[in-house]
């Protein structure tokens, strides 16, 4: 069995070119993108599924892999991939935003750990939101379904020259409305709660001027935020969904589906 060089190429690029794309979107995207899993293991998965794509022969441009043309057809799988990650990283982000709100609300801004899929310091709350978010996506079965629109774009957005438009990148950074008004219809009914409670506290404060309002107003706060997040958490799985959903959406428009 003689194998030629241009048969090389071929197999190359029918693993090279989906690698991009999926490579990409592991590593931007929450959940398979933070530091919970190791490179070594991101990129096997990668690769698994870039086996996958090319065992089904996906139509592949009559590009050199190592020529300028091909530098850039690789460049826009990355770009596609990267696209796909990003939207379903600023689906988790609105839960982040919304931690910050409640948290800054109820008193415990300060208290910060270090977020390990975004790498920054955010508040404690932030982390229950962003932790129940994840277990609430995986219940969904979202990553399944993110697999199947990632191995089915290479039906309807082929491996090709061109990727992505410049009215795409706009609709990806219009959907930055989504995750503001999504993280406001998370932390909106904790911080109206807790203005009403602080509301409250500065009556009593007005009525009562030798209550030393520090030794009871602060300590107050936090054990009102903690019974809203009790209150508000059975809701959390609806909101989540909605915009897994809407995330998912964008994407589908984006891919042509």
């Amino acid at each position: 069995m003689e194998i030629t060089t241009d048969q090389m190429l071929v197999w190359v690029a029918a693993v090279m070119w989906p690698l991009a794309r999926i490579g990409a979107m592991l590593v931007v995207m929450p959940i398979f993108g933070g530091d919970q899993l190791n490179a070594r293991m991101r990129m096997g998965l990668a690769l698994v599924l870039a086996v996958v794509v090319a065992m089904q022969e996906p139509a592949l441009p009559e590009v050199d892999p190592i020529s300028l043309e091909g530098t850039i057809v690789t460049l826009h799988q990355v770009l596609i991939g990267l696209t796909m990650g990003f939207i379903l990283q600023l689906v988790f982000s609105a839960l982040t935003q919304a931690g910050e709100v409640v948290a800054l609300s109820m008193g415990l801004g300060f208290a910060s750990v270090m977020d390990p899929a975004q790498g920054i310091q955010v508040p404690v709350i932030s982390t229950v939101f962003v932790t129940m978010a994840t277990l609430i996506f995986l219940a969904l079965n979202g990553h399944l379904i993110l697999f199947e629109l990632l191995l089915a774009s290479f039906e309807t957005m082929p491996v090709a020259p061109s990727g992505l438009d410049a009215e795409a990148f706009m609709q990806v950074a219009l959907f930055g409305q989504t995750m503001f008004a999504g993280a406001v219809l998370v932390a909106l009914p904790a911080v109206a709660s807790l203005l009403v409670v602080n509301i409250s506290m500065g009556v009593i404060t007005r009525a009562s001027p030798q209550l030393n309002i520090f030794a009871v107003g602060f300590p107050m706060m936090i054990l009102m935020g903690f019974v809203l997040l009790l209150l508000i958490l059975p809701g959390l799985p609806e909101r989540v969904g909605e915009l897994v959903m809407e995330g998912f959406g964008l994407m589908q428009v984006l891919l042509g589906f």
